[in-house]
């Protein structure tokens, strides 16, 4: 039985936000788009350092960056619903 490393779950978790969100234009897409330009800038950060190109950085700043639009997205939802009450 395959046990799942804490990064996998949440990568997991973001690509099915990703897909619930393709349709629509929404801050998940924004928030990876951001997250893989912060996590390209660190990575070329540590080439620079010379610790070498590590693609998991890339891959942990999409997915901090997909879940934190996420998060974006639920809290203007939540205020609109408030509002509208």
């Amino acid at each position: 039985m395959k046990i799942f490393t804490p990064w996998e779950i949440l990568g997991i978790i973001a690509l099915i936000l990703l897909i619930v969100c393709f349709k629509k234009r929404s801050s998940v897409w924004g928030g990876l788009t951001i997250g893989i330009i912060v996590g390209i800038i660190i990575t070329i950060i540590f080439l620079i350092r010379g610790d070498g190109f590590n693609w998991r950085i890339i891959g942990k700043g999409a997915i901090s960056g997909t879940l934190i639009g996420f998060g974006a997205d639920l809290i203007g939802r939540v205020g609109d619903k408030l509002r509208n009450k």
